[in-house]
């Protein structure tokens, strides 16, 4: 009876410890909460496991369900939060299962899912893994299968292949950095951007319209500038078109600028007014620029599309070699022409 006492206040203790009030470096309070699940003969792990943290099969100490933790700011403000299903408790990591985790930023809110994930005790980071999701109220989607977020320097980075959506614009990679919020997004390599015209104008001329964006890497965009950065055999496809470069900035035009519906405050949808829309501006192609259309290439230092008039002006040594005299016959005067 006085032994079954002991290990009763040892558990009560150990469970206590788990429901606490803690100040971080950013000064942020952070707390959390857990409510225990029987474990092991007992629902007891033993003195010696409570000590070391970990059992000696590699099993944790405890395992609990409804894991919550969540962090405020000034005036006591919820600024984020992470709840698992269950969760097992070892020395330093906390292990997740169907992981949700949430940020609330004076303009977009956003939200992480995953299956898996670790909660690091020491440092506050969070690694996600299988199904991990990113959306935010802007109607941005992150997809990828491992997502690592360090909430104290506001950033969250991924080795394997991920995948954003937003309206029309698909980008994909090998590798992502980039701010929670995914306003600042680098992608590392292999990357595509596929930009497709929205639905209504009809399947032909969509896919006439359609543009593909490839390159080496890295690929940065920023949505608030408006500006995407390809680096490295930066290659443009486009019906009846192809241009290559060494470098591409593509700007695109301010959503809410008479091409994009800005969606009601605080859900899903198009881009917020200012954020980048999904129609491009204009495209700067730099270093070793070729333009083949049809059988025709055209090679200079420097090219300047516009999206508007849907023109290309070859810039810096330019020159057009013409295999076709139909092409020829028809072919404009000067440095300018057509893409």
């Amino acid at each position: 009876m006085i032994f079954r006492k002991f290990v009763l206040i040892i558990w009560f203790v150990s469970i206590a410890s788990f429901v606490f009030a803690a100040q971080d470096d950013s000064g942020e309070s952070s707390s959390v909460e857990a409510t225990p699940a029987v474990t092991g003969s007992l629902g007891v792990p033993a003195a010696s496991d409570l000590a070391e943290g970990q059992s000696k099969t590699g099993e944790s100490d405890q395992t609990i369900n409804g894991f919550s933790l969540a962090g405020y700011g000034e005036k006591g403000k919820k600024t984020w939060d992470l709840a698992g299903k269950t969760a097992d408790i070892f020395t330093d990591v906390v292990k997740l299962s169907d992981v949700i985790g949430n940020l609330y930023g004076k303009e977009d809110n956003i939200k992480l899912t995953a299956d898996q994930g670790d909660f690091n005790k020491k440092d506050g980071k969070v690694h996600l893994e299988h199904n991990v999701v990113i959306t935010t109220t802007s109607g941005m989607k992150l997809f990828t299968n491992s997502l690592d977020w360090d909430r104290k320097n506001e950033a969250v980075s991924t080795k394997d292949i991920v995948n954003i959506k937003r309206d029309n614009l698909v980008a994909t990679a090998k590798g992502a950095w980039g701010n929670p919020t995914l306003k600042k997004v680098s992608l590392i390599e292999y990357v595509r951007l596929d930009i497709t015209p929205a639905a209504e104008k009809g399947k032909a001329a969509a896919e006439e319209e359609k543009i593909t964006i490839t390159c080496d890497g890295p690929l940065e965009i920023d949505y608030e500038k408006n500006i995407a950065v390809f680096k490295d055999n930066v290659k443009v496809l486009r019906e009846g078109s192809t241009i290559y470069s060494d470098t591409m900035d593509v700007y695109f035009i301010t959503a809410g600028a008479g091409e994009a519906k800005v969606a009601p405050a605080g859900k899903e949808g198009a881009a917020p007014m200012g954020m980048m829309g999904s129609k491009i501006d204009k495209i700067v192609a730099r270093g070793h620029v070729k333009v083949i259309r049809g059988e025709n290439i055209s090679t200079s230092e420097e090219a300047i599309y516009s999206g508007q008039d849907k023109k290309l002006v070859l810039m810096g040594k330019p020159k057009l070699l013409i295999y076709s005299t139909k092409d020829f016959s028809n072919a404009p005067a000067g440095d300018e022409g057509p893409l």
